[in-house]
């Protein structure tokens, strides 16, 4: 603190430190570090082949790093090294969940069905694995009432509550998006990851996601996301991280990255060498900042 003004500092849930993925002679990502503040939202962006789904299968437990670190720091203060634990463990143990870009719902079951599914494990557990459950003892129906009432909650906050009892494979894509989302967050996660949200929504169905969003993050989950609308991630992002041929060019505000020229020069595809006459260019004004 100093005198008449409060400084405060965001602590990190998740530290990527020198991360590498080789594929036999690819190397897909190449010492690639970054931080994502608590409370924040941070996406990760870059052109196509860029290597971010890459990243993320390596957060959440998909593939094992061929070298670096992965550090979650849960809200209890434990800190957990991601790349040695199971992949179910990044979800039960370092509470992070994930969606994907092809959407993964139980078509056959009721919208609601979906979110009672996520809360599986809980239930479960409460019922004593069946037994506690077929007697009716008050643990299990606690428990299942609780999850009712989270379920409830998340569709409330998706705008699906009139769609509770329609099977989700009737909704709309964008709806379909929103339950996914709200099937995450049934699970209490400190980290949620979202891998291109808004592919193949209308501007409409984009706004909507993106007040879901915010209104997660402002509840205190964290959220990661691979995103290739730049309107979405310009339009909700804390902090952008910015990758090309599986390395970092750019990290920081979304101001100061669509302003970026390596940022403009990989996404225009031009060579390393063509960057100061980007910058040439952004400064007489022929190409406009924000260019991405």
């Amino acid at each position: 603190m100093t005198t008449g003004t409060t400084t405060m500092t965001k602590e990190t849930i998740l530290k990527v430190e020198h991360l590498s993925m080789k594929f036999g002679g690819l190397m897909a990502i190449n010492d690639f570090s970054f931080e994502a503040k608590r409370g924040e939202i941070t996406a990760l962006i870059g052109p196509n082949g860029a290597g971010k789904t890459t990243v993320f299968n390596c957060i959440t437990g998909f593939y094992k790093p061929t070298m670096g670190m992965i550090t979650l720091s849960r809200s209890n203060g434990k800190e957990l090294l991601l790349e040695r634990l199971r992949d179910f463990e990044i979800n039960k143990v370092a509470g992070v969940s994930r969606t994907f870009q092809n959407i993964r719902l139980f078509s056959g079951l009721t919208v609601l069905e979906n979110l009672l599914v996520a809360q599986h494990n809980v239930l479960m557990k409460a019922s004593g694995y069946t037994i506690l459950g077929l007697l009716g003892l008050p643990t299990y129906k606690n428990a299942a009432k609780a999850a009712i009432e989270k379920a409830e909650y998340w569709l409330n906050k998706a705008d699906l509550t009139d769609r509770a009892d329609d099977p989700a494979g009737d909704l709309s894509y964008g709806a379909q998006r929103r339950l996914e989302i709200a099937r995450a967050m049934c699970t209490s996660p400190e980290l949620l990851c979202l891998d291109e949200p808004a592919a193949g929504l209308n501007p409409k169905e984009s706004l909507t996601l993106n007040a879901l969003l915010r209104d997660i993050r402002d509840e205190g989950t964290s959220l990661l996301l691979i995103e290739h609308d730049m309107s979405v991630v310009m339009e909700i992002s804390d902090h952008v991280v910015v990758l090309e041929y599986g390395q970092k060019i750019s990290d920081g505000t979304p101001d100061h990255v669509k302003n970026d020229p390596r940022v403009i020069a990989a996404y225009l595809g031009v060579e390393d060498d063509e960057v100061e006459e980007i910058e040439e260019k952004l400064d007489k004004g022929i190409i406009e900042e924000g260019a991405v």
